[in-house]
């Protein structure tokens, strides 16, 4: 009965193994470049995985488009700046510092300063009530305890 488990379960998982992007390039130099590339560009039908993780069409249209990129000997830079002019900023996980994306570096730093001065605000509240309660902590704690 293991041995049939173990089967089923080999045949199972077979496409689960397939990788999405066989590809491999003849340059293990150029290789490792395109690797690079296709885990820096986000897919623009699956927006939360970069093409190299993406099975979609559209994805592998992308990893075709920088496979011939980079064997056209474009530079890695010259590679992203095509991209990011055919499909705007979205399609760069990290996009360039500008001003129409400096929300983007700037937005978890002041959210982050917002919520301490929010948290300093809270505490500090707190702290100015609590010598106007009227019953200490522990005298709740002794009573209960009798």
């Amino acid at each position: 009965m293991m041995v049939w488990m173990l089967c089923i379960g080999s045949v199972l998982s077979v496409p689960l193994a397939q990788a999405i992007d066989p590809v491999e390039l003849e340059d293990p130099v150029l290789q490792e470049r395109y690797r690079a590339l296709s885990y820096e560009l986000r897919c623009m039908q699956c927006q939360n995985q970069s093409i190299a993780d993406s099975p979609v069409g559209l994805a592998g249209d992308l990893r075709r488009e920088v496979r011939e990129l980079l064997l056209q000997g474009k530079t890695d830079d010259e590679v992203r700046e095509h991209l990011r002019a055919r499909y705007g900023d979205f399609i760069l996980f990290r996009p360039d510092f500008n001003a129409r994306t400096a929300w983007l570096w700037l937005a978890p730093g002041l959210m982050l300063i917002l919520g301490l001065v929010v948290a300093w605000r809270v505490i500090r509240r707190r702290a100015a009530m609590l010598p106007m309660d009227p019953s200490p902590a522990d005298a709740s704690q002794t009573d209960d305890n009798r």
